[in-house]
């Protein structure tokens, strides 16, 4: 790289030790988006420095007429590229400079020079989300890289799903915040994977962008209360205008249409007699003896009563776990059990 000189201003006047302004950026913004401030400032600045030539905001910066010199200085010359009150704009790269402020935050301490007024400009900031182009990076690297993910399909992946979806109810019913921010994140990596992998079907491609931009539409059409012009003050409406705008979008010709029955059974016995509830049919339980009729009818009855008879079952094994070890554990404390 070839990279410019940097030399203080002849003459100057000592007492005037002029500022530094170091300028981020978010590689998750597109080059050129920059703030006013930003544009401000390196339009105003006497020398705009960047020590890396192939820095994406640089094209732009010299399109709008900013003179951009190839440097990377030491702190002791950029402190003296200030002198007399001249003001310098550092562009920095992807690490922020550390090994520049670090330099100069040691010559501040050291005493020996006045430093100049320092600056941190943030030019350009991720949004919330920001972090989910990261995932969408690393998830395409690694289709492409690991000979793992690379073969990797829809059906072999479909068990990961339900384990990831099981972890992070577990992590909720914890009430582990770590636990929860993680499995949270495992669950997100299944759905990437499922788009990335998605992106290769030959006759049917979708994106992660098709599959966010489907369901902020959906969103948007089950919430007419806050982005259209109804209205609705309890929780109640809010379930209505969403099951009226539901049912709209899928015109069902059965209340059992989109149950999958690969889900738990209490949850599918629920859900079933939810959809009945709802659509206010009168439809009788089996009369036919069995335990799998019997759970059938207590979880109907779980579901009328406002209870989710997977979660009340849960916690009641959850319970008899503990039951299970406080008995292991006396056990094992009894005189008898101590070996001599």
């Amino acid at each position: 790289m070839n990279t410019t000189s940097i030399d203080a201003a002849p003459d100057e006047p000592a007492a005037a030790p002029g500022r530094v302004v170091l300028l981020t950026t978010s590689h998750r913004v597109a080059p050129g988006l920059l703030s006013w401030p930003a544009w401000q400032a390196l339009h105003a600045a006497d020398r705009v420095l960047c020590a890396d030539g192939a820095h994406p905001q640089l094209p732009y910066l010299r399109e709008a007429g900013v003179a951009v010199d190839e440097a990377a200085p030491t702190a002791e010359e950029l402190v003296a590229a200030c002198a007399g009150g001249r003001t310098v704009v550092v562009v920095a790269t992807g690490e922020g400079e550390p090994a520049l402020t670090d330099g100069l935050a040691r010559l501040a301490g050291s005493g020996r020079v006045a430093m100049p007024e320092l600056e941190l400009l943030p030019a350009s900031y991720d949004l919330p989300g920001a972090r989910l182009l990261d995932l969408v990076q690393v998830m395409d690297r690694i289709r492409a890289e690991c000979p793992w993910s690379s073969r990797q399909t829809h059906q072999g992946l479909a068990k990961y799903g339900i384990e990831e979806a099981y972890e992070l109810v577990e992590a909720i019913e914890d009430g582990d915040r770590a636990e929860l921010r993680e499995e949270l994140g495992d669950v997100l990596l299944q759905v990437v994977f499922h788009a990335r992998i998605a992106e290769e079907d030959a006759e049917e491609p979708f994106s992660i962008d098709d599959v966010a931009g489907g369901i902020v539409a959906k969103l948007i059409h089950r919430h007419p209360h806050v982005f259209g012009q109804e209205t609705a003050a309890t929780p109640e409406e809010v379930k209505e205008h969403w099951l009226r705008t539901k049912a709209e979008e899928k015109r069902r010709t059965s209340v059992t249409e989109g149950v999958p029955l690969g889900q738990p059974g209490l949850a599918l016995a629920a859900k079933l007699a939810s959809r009945v509830r709802t659509a206010g049919l009168d439809v009788p339980l089996p009369k036919a003896e069995g335990v799998g009729y019997e759970l059938l009818a207590m979880a109907a009855r779980a579901e009328a009563g406002g209870v989710d008879p997977e979660a009340a079952l849960r916690a009641a094994a959850r319970a008899y776990r503990d039951a299970i070890r406080d008995t292991e554990r006396a056990a094992a404390a009894r005189p008898d059990n101590v070996e001599e």
